[in-house]
């Protein structure tokens, strides 16, 4: 890409942007931050106990994802992000208006199936349901593009280097 864009690597939980997110950071040649590591031990813990967040628990969440993006202005970057409500990403937006959306999209039984078989993850599947209903796709407005989560973390990076490579053009 001409100019190294901060990418936040958005979708549902599952959706593999904690996979996806460092192969398309190596393949573009610009650091990882992921977004779990942003979250306060309260929304952790929340999480855990099978407790959707709400907006106030998000908002300084956002805000730390939207400061490490500001700081990577004009250097590039990736980091992860659920990013579902358009107003997530205005918060975003809000701290770092340079940013591009890469939207992780699939079918939802996919996308479960992928969360039963992960280790270790404190987002139980139980909240897969409500993520969905939240979930407000990337709008025209908004920089970004969407890529399907079918396939292999290698074919998925793949694809949204070149869908990434095509909004720069």
């Amino acid at each position: 890409m001409s100019t190294p864009h901060v990418v936040v690597v958005m979708g549902v939980a599952g959706t593999g942007k904690t996979t996806v997110g460092p192969l398309l950071a190596a393949e573009l040649g610009v650091p990882y931050a992921e977004g779990d590591d942003f979250h306060p031990p309260a929304n952790i813990a929340k999480m855990s106990a099978g407790t959707p967040l709400d907006d106030a628990d998000r908002w300084p969440w956002l805000d730390a994802i939207g400061q490490w993006a500001h700081g990577r202005a004009g250097l590039g970057g990736v980091v992860s992000s659920s990013a579902l409500k358009r107003s997530y990403r205005d918060r975003l937006r809000a701290e770092a208006p340079g940013v591009v959306f890469l939207h992780l999209t699939g079918d939802r039984d996919l996308i479960g199936r992928r969360m039963a078989d992960r280790k270790g993850h404190f987002m139980p599947t139980a909240l897969l349901d409500s993520q969905f209903a939240t979930l407000q796709p990337l709008q025209e407005d908004e920089a970004g593009v969407a890529v399907d989560v079918s396939g292999t973390p290698e074919e998925i990076s793949a694809r949204a280097v070149a869908a990434l490579r095509r909004l720069d053009s």
